[in-house]
């Protein structure tokens, strides 16, 4: 699938930038019952090939247009949003083309203002509407693209939804006795145990969107902390570490993750402020 080049609007990245000449083959998961060392790493790609890249299910798929934050330390990379690379997680796990569109928070272009007129990313094109928040953009994708199936069981959608809330309390805490290292803890522990009784992943040996929502977070979370708090997931925690070591590994989040550097880069506001 090329691309042909065609005419963007500034800080937009053509498709052509980021397509891989050659079929990339979709990763597999172990599906061993649950143990910390039951956590294969699928196989990473070199690191000459870790940009992003757009797969597309069948060659008559036309890409989709995504709106992301651009990267403030390298041009034409992903920025630091957690809720952007949850969809292209999804993007990524379904196998969709897609147009990357990457925009500069600090100069956005009108066009785009246009589309988000509160200036928020993701932004997704679905059926000529632009559609944004990443919960309603991977539902719709999950209903439009049913298959690989990635929905979470409504009774397990939860898991650990309260522990980048908690992380974030944390961070931005001046004060080592306010109690927010403690809810954080309180979080990971839940969800250690969950993992223990019920994974690998949160639906058990699939991978889902929770899996996807979770991930980014914990990858902010685990740059984040140690940057600004020296602070890691105890080791105590080896369900949470075998986790993120398994959801850092797959291909798919190897493309689309942020620079340590934009992570660091993206909270110091929160921080500082």
């Amino acid at each position: 699938m090329s691309p042909t080049a065609t005419a963007m609007p500034p800080a937009v990245l053509s498709r052509s930038s980021y397509l891989l000449s050659s079929a990339v083959r979709l990763r597999s998961f172990s599906r061993t019952p649950a143990s910390a060392s039951s956590f294969a790493a699928p196989r990473r790609l070199p690191r000459s090939s870790r940009a992003l890249s757009v797969r597309a299910s069948s060659a008559s798929d036309p890409p989709l247009e995504v709106c992301v934050k651009a990267s403030t330390i390298v041009p034409n990379r992903l920025g630091d949003c957690p809720f952007s690379q949850r969809v292209l997680l999804t993007l990524e796990e379904k196998h969709l083309p897609y147009d990357l569109k990457l925009i500069d928070f600090a100069n956005k272009p009108e066009w785009f203002l246009e589309i988000s007129p509160e200036g928020k990313v993701p932004v997704v094109k679905l059926d000529e509407k632009w559609v944004a928040d990443s919960d309603i953009i991977t539902q719709s994708l999950e209903e439009k693209y049913p298959d690989p199936p990635l929905a979470t069981p409504p009774e397990k959608a939860s898991v650990g939804s309260k522990i980048f809330t908690t992380f974030i309390g944390f961070l931005k805490s001046k004060d080592p006795n306010d109690g927010t290292e403690q809810a954080l803890l309180t979080e990971l522990t839940s969800f250690d145990d969950y993992l223990k009784e019920n994974g690998p992943f949160v639906n058990g040996s699939m991978l889902s969107a929770t899996d996807l929502s979770l991930g980014p977070k914990l990858y902010h979370l685990e740059i984040a902390l140690s940057h600004y708090k020296n602070w890691s997931v105890p080791e105590s925690l080896k369900y949470v570490r075998a986790y993120m070591k398994s959801i850092f590994s797959m291909d798919s989040f190897a493309k689309t993750r942020a620079l340590p550097e934009d992570v660091i880069a993206g909270w110091r506001p929160k921080v500082i402020g």
